[in-house]
């Protein structure tokens, strides 16, 4: 190209700041956390609610109808088999109960009388009832009793406390004999593991018997010690199949 060709106004010079030309990194080999999906997003930006789909239900194994594998009949219809109306013929049936309504014959209207036309109020005088008064079992003021006032348990009203007079104990009155207090010699020696901290202690077994074994176990003299174990040795295989066959040339006529 020639000289006089125009270029531009750019030239070559030195950055104002630093750029990422001037500095050998790695490049995009890092991968920046997703911004979509609910696993390993990314923590910088807002993070959406997640949802999730249900299971599969299992298929339920009862049938509510009896599908397309049944034959349906030719004349059956929506509203029943298509036809001519058919009869049956039963028996006779058996003869009912007697019915035992009394019938117009067995009422009387005419004894009705006053029950049915109204006529004037009639009254009865009753004997007097002498023996009712006596057999009276109302039970009289007497028969009730009134609960007691005195002690702790009064039913209703506010008892007085009550106290009780017991009998003089013979323990630490004037009338204690001191003589039979017992001496320093009544009371047994502690043992001081008891009230300090106790010792070591040690008890010592009995001799434990020598084990012993009455087994018949082969001794010295059992064991031949100039007989050599012959070593076990390695032996070649065949180096043909046995089932080649042998190939017969002319020499071995």
């Amino acid at each position: 190209m020639g000289s006089d060709v125009w270029v531009g106004s750019w030239r070559p010079h030195r950055p104002r700041g630093p750029i990422a030309a001037l500095y050998r990194g790695p490049g995009p080999k890092y991968k920046l956390p997703s911004g979509t999906g609910y696993v390993l997003h990314d923590p910088s930006r807002l993070r959406a609610p997640a949802f999730t789909f249900g299971l599969r239900l299992p298929t339920q194994q009862t049938s509510y109808g009896p599908g397309p594998g049944y034959l349906v009949p030719a004349r059956m219809t929506v509203r029943g088999p298509d036809g001519a109306p058919a009869y049956s013929i039963h028996g006779r049936p058996r003869p009912a109960a007697p019915c035992l309504t009394p019938g117009p014959g067995r009422y009387y209207p005419e004894r009705a009388g006053n029950a049915t036309y109204p006529s004037a109020p009639r009254h009865t005088i009753a004997s007097r009832n002498w023996g009712a008064h006596a057999k009276h079992q109302t039970p009289g003021p007497g028969t009730y009793t009134v609960p007691s006032l005195l002690g702790p348990r009064v039913v209703g009203r506010v008892s007085a406390p009550t106290y009780s007079i017991y009998g003089r104990s013979a323990l630490g009155s004037f009338l204690e004999d001191l003589s039979k207090t017992p001496g320093p010699g009544a009371y047994h020696v502690v043992n001081p593991g008891i009230y300090k901290s106790r010792a070591p202690q040690f008890t010592m077994l009995a001799r434990t018997p020598l084990p012993q074994d009455n087994t018949l176990n082969p001794g010295p003299a059992a064991y031949n010690v100039d007989q050599h174990r012959k070593p076990r040795g390695c032996s070649f295989g065949i180096r043909h199949s046995d089932y080649l066959g042998r190939f017969v040339t002319g020499v071995d006529d």
